[in-house]
């Protein structure tokens, strides 16, 4: 049986960062010491981003509010609403997020209607509502009501991964299952200034944005004039070290990241005993070089 990715569509908000203001706002914002300052320049400049997308309207020195919550552009000032405020924005920015990447995964997986979606697995871990977001999709998109639904929050970024997983097992356990698979994350919802290199760090990386998927092993779909994928093997395994290096802590302020500058050693360190067991799966990879593989995805969590 083979487990296809029929659709793969993004959607994001209509606000764009650009990364040159973003940085010279947060390396100007009271409290922050030499030091710090010099770490948002240094973040900001080698994180290889231009531009960013975010769903908080605010964060752009275009747009000026008479009751800013997030920042005021009048000050240059980043402020500090509470976990509640920012909550609430992501309710109604990230349903948004989740209904538009949803709908347009499906509109692009060929003879798949919106009643044959079996199942609906929804991801992040930037925010929490209830009825969740894969209840609002099924809704919108006026799915079958039975539909299975499974939502898998506050696992970090990596968390695509084990939905993707599920997806292939529904698939493996039903041959008629069509999964829809919707990650979507609101990160800018919880920026702060701070002189923490970690908390800088991420600053300096993250922004907001959803994908989705269609996947199925159907064997009566037309097949795309394009190229799918095939989900072939998952492989999970934990390193000795490094659980203190990544962590997402709810605060009174937002949702406190840390990212550990550590975490490029660790996957360094240990990227070659993760992979053995998965290459070890496919006999086509059994005693191929590493640098003849030609395409990498390599994702810590």
């Amino acid at each position: 049986m083979t487990v296809l990715i029929r659709s793969l569509e993004t959607a994001v908000p209509t606000t764009v960062m650009v990364q040159s203001q973003v940085r010279d706002v947060f390396a100007a914002q009271p409290g922050l010491n030499r030091l710090g300052q010099r770490l948002v320049t240094a973040a900001f400049d080698s994180s290889g981003i231009d531009t960013r997308y975010t769903a908080v309207e605010e964060l752009t020195l275009e747009r000026h509010s008479e009751s800013p919550v997030f920042f005021d552009s009048a000050t240059m000032t980043i402020l500090s609403p509470g976990t509640k405020a920012r909550n609430e924005v992501y309710a109604e920015a990230g349903t948004k997020l989740f209904v538009e990447a949803a709908q347009k995964a499906l509109d692009a997986a060929e003879g798949v209607e919106p009643g044959d979606i079996t199942h609906v697995i929804t991801v992040s871990c930037t925010g929490f509502f209830n009825p969740g977001p894969d209840y609002k999709i099924v809704r919108a998109l006026g799915l079958d009501p039975s539909a299975q639904r499974y939502h898998l929050g506050f696992m970090g970024c990596y968390a695509a991964f084990p939905a993707l997983r599920a997806a292939k097992s529904f698939c493996e356990a039903d041959p008629k299952a069509a999964v829809l698979v919707v990650s979507a994350e609101l990160c800018s919802l919880h920026v702060r200034s701070s002189n923490n290199p970690d908390t800088i760090v991420g600053t300096s990386l993250f922004a907001d944005g959803a994908a989705a998927a269609v996947i199925s092993a159907r064997t009566d779909l037309p097949r795309p004039a394009g190229s799918m994928l095939s989900l072939d093997f998952f492989e999970t395994t934990l390193t000795p070290v490094g659980e203190e290096s990544m962590a997402w802590n709810i605060g009174d302020e937002g949702f406190e990241m840390v990212l550990g500058t550590y975490v490029p050693h660790i996957i360094d360190e240990h990227i070659v005993g993760a992979l053995t067991p998965l290459i070890e799966r496919d006999e086509s990879l059994i005693g191929l070089e590493y640098r003849d593989i030609e395409h990498w995805g390599i994702h810590p969590g």
